[in-house]
C-alpha cells in the first residue's frame, strides 16, 4: 500500500507547476545573474596580481638588475619591469600602463601617479630596497661575484606580497551567495511540504476529501506523501547543484559528494518544514502560502542572501539564531566543506538538518491527524 501511494504522490508532485517554477527556473535565472554580477570582481579587485613597473637607468646598477630578474623568475613575481628612457616612462604612467617610474643611479627614487594598494607596495619596496642595498653593496665591493646571490637574497627579502593560502578551498568571497542560493532552492521545498497538508486537509481540497473517505491509513499515506517530496526535491537541489558546479563553473570548494549530501538534507529540512506550517493552522491555501514564502525569505535574509554581512552581525550578537536557522546551517555547512581541512565543524551542521526534518515532520504530522470534519 505504501509503494503504491508513494507512486501516487510522486506523480501528483512532479504535475505540480509551482514546483517546477520556484524549485527550478526562478534558482536558474538568479544563479545565472548572480554568476554574471560576481564572476570577475574578486579578479579584478581582491586577487593578487604583478604590479608593472617602468625602469629608467640613469646608471647601470648590477644590484638592482639582480633582484628583478629573481623576482621575474618566479611564477607569479612581485614586479615587472620595463626598462625604457625617462620620456616614454612618464608617457607610460600617463596612460596607466605601469603603477609607477624606479629611477635607478646614487639613490633609487619612486615616481607615482596615484595612491593605492599597488602604489603602497612599490613604495615599500623601494624603501626597503634603499635600506638593504646599503648593506649589499659592501660585501659586492669585497667580492663582485657576490652580486647575482646577492640580489636573490635580497629580492626573498622585499618579495613582500608572496601568496600564503589560508585553505586549499576557494577563497573567493562572493561564493558565499551560491551558498545561501542553494540553501534558498532548499528551504523552497517548503512548497512541496505545504502542498502535502493542504493535500491532507479534506477541508480545503477535494483530493483531501476523498483520501479521507478511503481506507488507507493516515499515517502511512502522509509517510508516502513526505517521501515523494523528500525524492523530488532532492532530485531539483541536485540539478541545481549541478547547474551551478559545471555549467556555471563556480567553484564550490570541498568534496562535492558532502555538497550534495548538505543541499538533499537542507531541503528534506525545507519539505518539513513547509509540512509543519501547513498542519499547524487551518488558514486558507492562499494565506498558507503567504506565510510560508514570508518565513522562507526573513530566514534567507537573516542567513545573508540578501547581505552577507547580515549573517556575521546575528553571529555577533545572537550565535544560537544561526544554529537553529535552517538556510544559515545549510550555507555554513558549505562554508564548512570549502575552508575547513576536516569535518569537525561540518558533521554538527548535517545532524542538525537531519534533527529539524525529523522535528517538524513529526510535529506536521501530529497536527494533520488532529483534524476532524463534522462533514465532507
Amino acid at each position: 500500500m505504501f509503494l503504491h501511494c508513494f507512486r501516487y504522490e510522486l506523480t501528483t508532485a512532479v504535475r505540480e507547476k509551482s514546483v517546477l517554477f520556484w524549485l527550478v527556473i526562478f534558482p536558474a535565472v538568479l544563479a545565472l545573474l548572480m554568476n554574471a554580477a560576481f564572476s570577475s570582481i574578486y579578479d579584478k579587485t581582491s586577487k593578487f596580481s604583478t604590479i608593472p613597473v617602468a625602469v629608467v637607468e640613469n646608471s647601470t646598477d648590477l644590484l638592482f638588475r639582480s633582484v628583478m630578474d629573481a623576482f621575474e623568475d618566479n611564477e607569479e613575481p612581485l614586479l615587472k619591469a620595463t626598462y625604457t628612457t625617462e620620456e616614454e616612462a612618464l608617457g607610460m604612467l600617463e596612460r596607466k600602463e605601469v603603477k609607477g617610474i624606479i629611477y635607478t643611479g646614487r639613490t633609487l627614487t619612486l615616481s607615482l601617479a596615484d595612491t593605492g594598494v599597488e602604489e603602497t607596495v612599490l613604495r615599500t619596496f623601494t624603501d626597503q630596497y634603499v635600506v638593504s642595498s646599503a648593506v649589499i653593496s659592501d660585501l659586492i665591493k669585497q667580492d663582485p661575484a657576490m652580486a647575482q646571490k646577492a640580489g636573490e637574497a635580497m629580492s626573498a627579502e622585499l618579495d613582500i606580497c608572496r601568496e600564503e593560502p589560508l585553505t586549499k578551498g576557494n577563497t573567493d568571497p562572493f561564493v558565499q551567495y551560491f551558498y545561501n542560493l542553494i540553501a534558498m532552492v532548499a528551504i523552497y521545498g517548503s512548497i512541496l511540504g505545504l502542498q502535502i497538508s493542504i493535500n491532507n486537509q479534506a477541508d480545503l481540497s477535494p483530493l483531501a476529501a476523498r483520501k479521507a473517505c478511503s481506507p488507507v491509513s493516515k499515517t502511512v499515506g502522509v509517510a508516502a506523501s513526505l517521501a515523494a517530496a523528500w525524492l523530488v526535491e532532492s532530485v531539483c537541489i541536485v540539478l541545481f547543484v549541478t547547474f551551478v558546479r559545471f555549467v556555471l563553473g563556480v567553484e564550490l570548494g570541498g568534496d562535492l559528494r558532502l555538497i550534495y549530501l548538505s543541499s538533499i538534507l537542507g531541503g528534506m529540512a525545507g519539505v518539513s518544514i513547509g509540512f509543519f506550517i501547513g498542519s499547524s493552522n487551518r488558514f486558507s491555501n492562499e494565506v498558507k502560502f503567504g506565510v510560508s514564502m514570508a518565513v522562507n525569505m526573513t530566514l534567507c535574509f537573516f542567513s545573508g542572501l540578501m547581505a552577507s554581512s547580515i549573517k556575521l552581525v546575528i553571529e555577533e550578537k545572537a550565535p544560537w539564531f544561526n544554529r537553529i536557522n535552517p538556510p544559515a546551517v545549510i550555507s555554513n555547512s558549505l562554508y564548512y566543506l570549502n575552508v575547513d581541512d576536516d569535518l569537525h565543524r561540518y558533521a554538527p551542521a548535517i545532524a542538525a538538518l537531519a534533527a529539524m526534518t525529523l522535528l517538524f515532520s513529526v510535529a506536521g504530522a501530529v497536527f494533520s491527524r488532529r483534524k476532524r470534519y463534522a462533514s465532507l
